[in-house]
């Protein structure tokens, strides 16, 4: 199972995807290397991407940085002792609250997240997803960002939809199902493929939204 680790894996999987199809070389081109985004395994990394989800960078990071603050160590009985208010003061929403209680008490109940770098995308998209408010993007997430592998994919997501949809010149934007089917060209770096286009998809918002000198 191929791991993305360092800036020279994404470079690898970059020189793969340019020597095989046209696409990802205009997308390259355009947008340049993407970053290579590796979060630690385990309940932290897991928790943070939940915090993440629907925000921008920025909100995001600020809002992780005082969960930190409020659960520590961060450990999932810590942030099960904590009163949900301590947790809505870091801006947590209800709904995230309540995901992150759950992985917690998933991970007190014997769930091994360390573990799942052991077992196929497969498997690590079953035992996620069986924690009440784990999705499968965020499964996804945890593959391509946490695990590491090089060719994970998130299909729901919709920046990365939308990426698509530009780089291939589509007339709509593809759903979940044709998402899988067009990244098939790219195996087995599609976790490579989607940090490209993640950087496409922006590198084309800033140009149109760029103020004319």
């Amino acid at each position: 199972m191929r791991i993305i680790a360092t800036e020279q894996d994404i470079r690898a999987g970059i020189k793969a995807l340019r020597r095989k199809c046209a696409t990802m070389r205009h997308v390259h081109d355009t947008a340049g290397d993407p970053p290579l985004r590796r979060r630690p395994a385990g309940f932290e990394g897991l928790a943070r991407i939940v915090v993440g989800q629907q925000l921008s960078i920025a909100s995001a990071a600020a809002i992780w940085e005082r969960t930190v603050v409020a659960c520590q160590p961060f450990k999932p009985a810590v942030l099960l002792s904590l009163k949900d208010t301590a947790l809505a003061g870091a801006g947590l929403s209800k709904p995230k609250i309540r995901t992150l209680r759950a992985v917690a008490a998933a991970c007190a109940d014997g769930l091994d997240l360390e573990a799942l770098a052991q077992v196929s995308d497969e498997e690590v998209r079953s035992a996620l997803t069986a924690v009440v408010g784990i999705g499968p993007w965020t499964a996804d997430i945890y593959i391509m960002f946490c695990l590491g592998r090089a060719d994970g994919w998130a299909p729901g997501d919709l920046a990365l939809q939308v990426a698509a949809q530009q780089a291939l010149a589509l007339a709509e934007r593809p759903g979940e199902d044709e998402m899988l089917a067009l990244a098939e060209r790219w195996r087995p770096w599609r976790g490579v493929a989607a940090r490209l286009l993640w950087a496409y998809y922006a590198a084309v918002r800033a140009k149109r939204t760029a103020v004319p000198v």
